[in-house]
């Protein structure tokens, strides 16, 4: 019979010597890497006393950023939401109404704005497609919780607060 390829290899059955068969040298070849890994450097660090540096790009918590005035700057355009490829974003957008002048920038608001957290896988798509510079990921981490509901964040927790004047954008996109 004529082989179809170069490729064959002759396989050998050879018996396992009495050593092989009692598994000591794997054994002892196991021990030898787990002492080893008792004198190396702790890759732990203790959370609260000390903070891990991130990286420059690093993306955390949105915030919809207000402006000099205290107004909101978003106008509900949707381009966010639209551009979420996690589809995390929802959003429901109202008129202003007469005297609300101070509370948004333009005619037009986002009256519920929604990020679902659970679902958010943190691209930084939505910060770049906003064209009021409204959302920004800060260097902020998410922090934990046991329910889920607590995960859907509305404008109570994604607004910022007023009074505060620092500039939340630490995340920039590479440009050439």
């Amino acid at each position: 019979m004529q082989l179809l390829t170069n490729r064959s290899k002759v396989v050998v059955n050879k018996e396992m010597t009495l050593m092989e068969k009692l598994y000591i040298p794997a054994i002892f070849g196991g021990m030898m890497i787990t002492i080893k890994h008792l004198f190396r450097k702790k890759v732990t660090i203790q959370y609260p006393e000390q903070k891990r540096e991130f990286s420059k790009v690093y993306r955390g918590k949105h915030i919809l950023k207000r402006d000099e005035q205290g107004r909101e700057n978003c106008t509900a355009c949707g381009l966010c939401a639209v551009s979420c490829p996690a589809e995390a974003i929802t959003m429901v957008a109202a008129e202003r109404k007469k005297g609300e002048e101070h509370l948004y920038r333009e005619e037009k608001y986002a009256a519920n704005y929604e990020i679902n957290m659970l679902r958010c896988i943190f691209c930084g798509l939505c910060e770049e497609a906003c064209p009021k510079d409204a959302i920004y990921l800060t260097e902020e981490l998410m922090p934990a919780n046991y329910d889920r509901s607590n995960f859907i964040y509305g404008k109570d927790k994604l607004v910022q607060p007023l009074g505060t004047s620092a500039h939340p954008k630490t995340y920039k996109p590479y440009t050439k």
